[in-house]
């Protein structure tokens, strides 16, 4: 069975969810979403509306709020959304798990003196960061069920990563541009400026693409991807942003037991670290598109408001919504 402070964790971002989550999306925040919690044994099946498929269990001496919840053996569990039986159902690891990972990780790249001396409890993340993945998770999810046919195919290009990776060493300095840019705007503090910015960030992309004759199944990878990940990492991020920002919003009494829980207080020291990653670009491959399609989404809630709508329309991707937003002026 799943610990307390695990149940506790994950009551806690579905309350966000049900509480502010329709503030972020509509749709999102009171669609009924089953979730898998995994550990490195078990995964754990919560909320599924039906009886589930018979490889999973009904857990006999436990209970979430007085809700059965489910488990099977952890076979390749993985942080995203997948399919138990016909329901779409997001899946994301304990926050334990995600922490020993991100441990053994580190431990593995310091030479052996560092490895018997590291603090490595300053590894270990804010109980948000797990449930914010959470919610991401369940986003995609969502997506899922509003647009499968966009999904399927935002999965199929996937397999187009190490292909873009190898080509977008040679355009790292153009990447690196784009994206201090898109920071730039994310920072700017009137309409006019963010607008501006907007436009910038779109020439250099269009040039970009053009001076590397990047092929069109290319382009069609990081309008993808942005448009598949970039708003669920902006779903994520938003929602945290909102929590620490309501005056009325509170925490579920039991995340008092939580001590790596700080009550949403610390989203200010998270956002600076998404700035810092997207203007220098310090991840790499795949995430970085999902900072870029988080920082447009972001950009489109000041200058589009109304771009959620047309999020799911065929052939509509994050790029061409900001060219609407300058359009409009």
């Amino acid at each position: 069975m799943l610990s307390p402070i695990d149940k506790a964790r994950f009551s806690e971002s579905l309350h966000l969810k049900s509480t502010l989550g329709d503030q972020v999306w509509q749709g999102w925040g009171d669609a009924e979403i089953p979730i898998i919690i995994w550990n490195r044994s078990y995964e754990f099946l919560f909320n599924y509306p039906n009886k589930p498929p018979s490889e999973w269990s009904r857990i006999t001496n436990d209970d979430l709020h007085g809700n059965a919840y489910f488990r099977r053996a952890a076979v390749e569990p993985q942080n995203f959304a997948l399919k138990v039986g016909d329901t779409w159902s997001a899946s994301i690891a304990t926050k334990n798990t995600m922490d020993i990972f991100l441990i053994d990780t580190f431990r593995e790249m310091f030479p052996s003196p560092i490895k018997q001396i590291f603090p490595y409890r300053l590894l270990i993340q804010p109980s948000e960061t797990q449930m914010g993945g959470l919610l991401h998770e369940t986003f995609h999810a969502f997506q899922y069920e509003i647009a499968p046919d966009r999904m399927s195919k935002a999965e199929s290009i996937h397999k187009l990563g190490t292909a873009h990776e190898k080509i977008a060493a040679d355009f790292s300095a153009e990447w690196k541009q784009e994206s201090m840019i898109l920071a730039k705007a994310l920072r700017a503090k009137s309409r006019h400026e963010k607008l501006d910015l907007v436009r910038q960030f779109l020439a250099l992309r269009t040039a970009r693409r053009k001076d590397y004759q990047l092929p069109a199944e290319l382009i069609d990878y990081e309008r993808w991807l942005e448009w598949e990940e970039g708003t669920a990492k902006y779903i994520e991020v938003a929602i945290l942003k909102k929590a620490s920002q309501s005056l009325d919003y509170r925490p579920l009494p039991e995340m008092q037991n939580d001590p790596d829980f700080k009550a949403y207080q610390k989203f200010n020291q998270r956002w600076s670290q998404e700035l810092f990653q997207l203007q220098y670009q310090t991840s790499s491959g795949e995430t970085q598109l999902y900072a870029s399609g988080m920082a447009q989404a972001l950009l489109l809630d000041d200058l589009l408001p109304a771009w959620k709508v047309d999020y799911w329309e065929s052939n509509v991707f994050l790029e061409d919504l900001l060219r609407l937003a300058i359009a409009e002026g």
